[in-house]
């Protein structure tokens, strides 16, 4: 297996993470839909807002979960993406050429517990 093999397989993972990701989110925001709407449909019994009301109430929260907080609460400056370092082969130490390919497979292994970590911070938030 080559490392052009490693690099596709890599970028299938990220691919395979982010729908994943996307699908949950679709999950989570079917739930909540769900959940609102019980309580929109108890208060309308109980007589603490009317049919329209709660029918405005559920489409406003569903739309605030669905918009992106623009700054976070315990994260003061906007999210960036992440900056990737590209490194041309003429980069690498002389000495580091026979463990290249080992050091090539630690770091996307590295790069997928990254990934990984960061999907399981994104299922809980």
């Amino acid at each position: 297996m080559g490392l052009g093999d490693l690099v596709q397989k890599a970028m299938y993972l990220g691919i395979g993470v982010a729908s994943y990701a996307g699908e949950k989110a679709g999950e989570k925001l079917g739930e909540l839909r769900i959940q609102v709407q019980k309580l929109a449909d108890e208060m309308v019994e109980r007589g603490e807002m009317s049919a329209e009301d709660a029918r405005k109430f559920v489409d406003d929260m569903v739309n605030r979960a669905q918009q992106t907080p623009s700054v976070e609460s315990n994260n003061p400056k906007p999210s960036e993406p992440r900056k990737i370092e590209i490194l041309d082969d003429d980069d690498e130490e002389p000495t580091a050429s026979a463990s290249a390919p080992q050091n090539s497979v630690e770091e996307m292994r590295r790069q997928v517990t990254d990934l990984q970590e960061e999907l399981r911070r994104l299922k809980r938030d």
